[in-house]
């Protein structure tokens, strides 16, 4: 799509899933990618992420969980149903997510990792370990962030927080 585009190189930021992707291609197309924010992202899936995987199923979902996922998602139930059928496949997914510190020290992005300190799927480790892993990296904790700490309240300060850091501008989130 990059190519499509006319796209040579990009600055990003990927949020869960979203981060995960950026992960890839910041390992297989690495000129591509100048600098990143990662929020909320995992080398691997850790087994407390895939016990929750495996509970993830559109026919245990309740109805206030459907209404939440269309407000969000547009394109109908078919699409919903889709995305909670791919959470629950990666339960068994052990090649796609293997990111190794080797393969991770090949990244040349400038990386901002932002993590919660209470991510239910990927502890704070994860997030220190790409940290120790990606050249270049920042890392920003959250304070009793969950999974995807940077909604709500800290909308505005990791909006500045982001943008500073994808203008090359040194910052230091307050």
């Amino acid at each position: 799509m990059l190519d499509h585009l006319g796209i040579e190189q990009f600055k990003a930021v990927g949020v869960s899933l979203g981060a995960k992707t950026l992960l890839h291609m910041a390992t297989q197309q690495p000129a591509r990618v100048e600098a990143m924010v990662l929020v909320s992202a995992t080398p691997y899936f850790p087994e407390q992420a895939r016990a929750i995987m495996r509970q993830v199923n559109p026919d245990n979902r309740t109805e206030a969980e459907w209404e939440q996922m269309r407000q969000w998602h547009k394109h109908g139930d078919d699409q919903i149903r889709a995305l909670w059928n791919m959470a629950n496949a990666f339960n068994d997914s052990y090649d796609d997510m293997n990111f190794t510190p080797r393969l991770l020290s090949t990244i040349t992005a400038r990386t901002l990792i932002v993590h919660g300190d209470r991510d239910p799927l990927y502890p704070i480790d994860m997030a220190i370990e790409l940290y120790k892993s990606i050249p270049h990296a920042y890392l920003w904790v959250i304070p009793n962030g969950g999974h995807g700490p940077i909604f709500g309240e800290m909308a505005d300060r990791f909006a500045e927080a982001s943008l500073t850091f994808l203008n090359g501008e040194r910052t230091r989130p307050q």
